[in-house]
Order: C-alpha cells, then structure tokens, then sequence
C-alpha cells in the first residue's frame, strides 16, 4: 500500500482527487497494519487498541471512496462531499465509546467477540457507500479501462468481506485484508499502464470537457466511446450509440448545418494505427452562428450605404442640374431676343438630358469622369454651366499630377456649394479661389449672400464634410446674417503620396 501511494504521489498531481484516493489506500494500509496488531495482542487491552486503529481506517475508507469517485466523473454529489467527512467521525465515536453502551460489540475477549446492531447499521452503511461509488465509476466515460481496474479493486475485497460477515466463508482469520494485495494489483495497473491519475489525461479530459467545440470518437466498429460535455449542447444523445445513430441525426455531408436555429460546421477525421488501418473517427462540430449573424449584418449595412450613397448622388447631381434649369427658367420669363430665347431653350433641354443620364449613373454607381482629367478642368466644367451669377475664379500654384487623387471630390464639393449658393442665399457673386501647395489643395469659397445665423449641416454640406475629410481633408463653413456664405477646404497631399 505504500508503495501504491509513493507512485500515485510520482505519477499524479496535487489535487482533491489524488488526494482522495490516497486517503482511501491509507485507510486500507491503516486497517491491514491493525491486522499485524492482533495477531500480537496478549491481553484484552491490546486488543481493544488494535481494533480501534482498524476501525480508524474501516470507518475513514467508504466515505473516501465515494468522495473521490464522485470527483473522478465530476458528479454533483462532490459540492456536498463535505458532509461526509462528518461520517468517520460520528461512527468512530460510537466505535470508541462501545464499553458505555455495548451497542457495537456486545462481548469483546481475547477470542470471544460477538457484534451488536451498530456493528450491522454501519456494515450496512460501509456497503452502500462503496456501491455508490462503484456505482459512479461505471458512469465514467472518460477512461473505461482504468475506471473497471478501480471497480474491480474494491469489488473483489468487497465480496471477500461480505460472505466473511454473513458467516457464509469461515476462517479464522480475517481474509479481506489478504484480498487486497489483488486491489494493489490492479490500482497498479490501472495508474502504469491506463494512466489513473496522470496529470496529462486529467489535463486533456478538463480540457476536452470546456472548450466551446464537440468532440465525438467512434471507434472502429462505429460505436461511440467518447464525447465531450459541449456535445450535448447540439443534439440529444440519448438515442446515438453508433456513427450510423448519428448520422440519421445530423446527416451524412460536412460543412454547415441548421439544428434549432443554429448553424453547426460539422469536420470528420479518420486516426490510423502505425500499420494504416482506420481505428477511430472523430467528429468535431463548431458552432458558427455567430459568422452567420456577421455576415447578415455585413449585408444589412452594403445596403445601408449603397442608399446612403444613391441618396447623396441624387442629392448633389440632381440638385445641382434642377438649380441650373430653374436659373435659366428665370431668365427666359425676362429675356426678349428670340435667338437667346432658342439658346437658353437648348440649354435647357441639354440640363435635362444629363440630369437624367446621371440620375441613372448614380443609381448604377457609374460616373461619367472623362472630363476629370485635373482639377482645375473639374472646377471650370462646374462654372461654365452656371447662369445668372457672377462667378470670379483665381487660380494660384502650379496643378501637377499628384493633385489628381482629389478631382472627384474638388468637382463635388463646388458643384454642391454653388448649388446651395444660388438656390438660398440670393446671391449675385461668388468668389472661387484654388491655391496649389507644396504640400495641399485648399478652396477659398464665398457668396455675398444673405448669410444666416446659424448653420445646419444637412444633406448638402454634411456630404461636403464626409467626402472631404474621407481624403483626409477638413471642412470649415462660416457665416452671418447679411454677410454671406464662406466654405474653406484643405486637402493635404500627404494623404495619398506620404
């Protein structure tokens, strides 16, 4: 026994149920060194000392027992296995206390010792404990050979001690604790040779046991031989003892499957011996939901913002053309020559056919960019289709190509302030001025129209801002009642070529 306990302490680690099991092979070694005692006991005095060390280890064992078998298969009884250790304490108190009311040994002589009903009540109770956690080892599930090696070792002096009791085998002397160099045998073989206790497969089993992924083993006939906790979070179990149970209920193809409003990504694996041949298949499943839900969302929001841009386009392109036809509409209503009238009219007519040629760019997210070719060629399309205002434009710097990153938004942004310029603020003049730097672009814009008290960035020039400084540029809008409308933008270069 000690020399179980030694390799157990080598073999295993400094855990509740390591220390459980060598509390049960110490409470064995307790009751056999008891066994020596008696055989030298020479008065009744020694003898009583003897068997009170015996009973130490026989009212401590049981308790252990189901104590750490509880623990090996993690059952709920193992939060209230405090209450047990009360039980060795109770018991041999009554044990100890026999002389006072012969309840458990009604006669103790050296050779004459007759037992009273303590001695059977706690029989009876060593009994149910020691099934108990027989009981539970037959539960486990995660080291079948080396769970029947521990059932085995306290099945046999179980028996032993059983027909010894009820008189059915006579001898003697006590056998059962001779029937325990067979349960060292197997504790043994079951830490060497299985594993009982090695940290290693504690460690993978607890492992095994959290991870937030099911993992399921078939052996090679198809039958089941290990699935971890999270498996029973996917299906019921109860019903699948073999790989073709299993299929029936979840299919036979990998990949993604639906169950109960979950998706599942479900990967077979085949484990072969050193010779090649298939011993195990192991399925492991994922839960996947969340990339579903990711991707919904993902399609939510390309849809969110091809409306968002749709709307923006036909807010700038749209509005802009529908100012300039309302322009030159005022016009024609106070112009007399026939030949402006017919050229205005023209005009007119040309507006609308690009109004609607963007229109249908913007909602096909096309962009008829060929005039692009530089800024300041975007800034003057702008202003030539312009009417009935006055617009001076200053050129500063020298254009070269590495302004050509910011075309779309210059035109844009232009586009959209004198928009704003002639279909609110009344105004009759409108200063532009381009400066090209070293190191950025900045637009100088200001109308001398009425102005207003405070601003509000609605559709127009909130898109103002959001194209600016999506380039890394920034916007600033000033303005007061009756002295105009100024917009300063500033896009450094370093954004694209740094």
């Amino acid at each position: 026994m000690i020399g179980t306990v030694c390799w157990i302490l080598r073999c295993g680690n400094n855990n509740s149920m390591t220390r459980l099991f060598i509390f049960c092979q110490l409470s064995i070694a307790v009751w056999l060194v008891s066994q020596l005692l008696i055989l030298f006991s020479e008065s009744v005095h020694q003898l009583w000392i003897s068997y009170l060390i015996g009973n130490i280890g026989i009212c401590c064992f049981s308790p252990f027992w189901l104590m750490f078998s509880a623990e090996y298969i993690e059952s709920p009884l193992k939060k209230y296995s405090g209450i047990l250790y009360f039980v060795p304490a109770v018991m041999f108190a009554c044990i100890a206390t026999n002389p006072l009311h012969r309840l458990y040994y009604t006669e103790f002589q050296k050779g004459s010792i007759s037992y009273g009903i303590l001695f059977y009540i706690f029989q009876f109770l060593f009994y149910v404990l020691i099934i108990s956690g027989i009981v539970f080892l037959s539960r486990n599930r995660k080291n079948e050979r080396s769970h029947t090696m521990l059932a085995l070792a306290t099945v046999v002096p179980l028996m032993i001690n059983i027909l010894t009791v009820s008189g059915i085998i006579k001898s003697k002397i006590e056998l059962t604790p001779l029937f325990f160099a067979f349960s060292v045998i197997m504790i043994l073989i079951a830490i060497r040779r299985y594993g009982l206790l090695d940290i290693t497969g504690i460690a993978i089993n607890d492992t095994m046991d959290n991870i937030s992924t099911a993992v399921i083993v078939f052996n090679a006939d198809g039958n089941m031989t290990y699935r971890n906790r999270y498996s029973d979070n996917i299906i019921d179990f109860s019903d699948v003892c073999t790989i073709s149970d299993f299929i029936s209920k979840v299919g036979s193809n990998q990949g993604d499957i639906e169950i109960d409003g979950n998706f599942w990504n479900i990967r077979q694996s085949t484990c072969l011996n050193k010779k090649g041949e298939a011993i195990a298949e192991v399925i492991i499943i994922n839960n996947v939901s969340e990339y579903y839900e990711l991707a919904e969302t993902g399609k939510k929001l390309s849809l969110e913002h091809e409306r968002n841009r749709i709307a923006q386009e036909i807010h700038d392109s749209a509005g802009h053309t529908f100012t300039m036809i309302s322009s030159l509409a005022k016009i024609l209503q106070i112009e007399t020559d026939r030949d402006r009238m017919l050229e205005y009219t023209a005009e007119i007519d040309g507006l609308s056919r690009s109004g609607i040629t963007q229109l249908r760019c913007s909602i096909n997210n096309l962009r008829d960019d060929e005039f692009m070719t530089s800024v300041t060629g975007a800034v003057q399309t702008v202003i030539t289709s312009v009417r009935d205002i006055d617009i001076e434009l200053c050129f500063q710097g020298t254009e070269d190509e590495s302004f050509a990153f910011c075309i779309r938004e210059v035109y844009d942004n232009i586009r959209e302030t004198l928009t704003n310029a002639m279909r609110y603020s009344s105004a009759d003049r409108i200063d532009i001025i381009v400066k090209f730097l070293s190191d950025r672009l900045e637009l100088y814009i200001f109308d001398n129209g009425r102005g207003c008290r405070e601003i509000h960035e609605n559709n127009g020039l909130s898109g103002i801002r959001t194209r600016t400084e999506n380039i890394g540029g920034e916007v600033k809008f000033s303005s007061s009642e009756g002295d105009g409308f100024a917009t300063v933008i500033k896009i450094p270069k370093q954004y694209i070529t740094g």
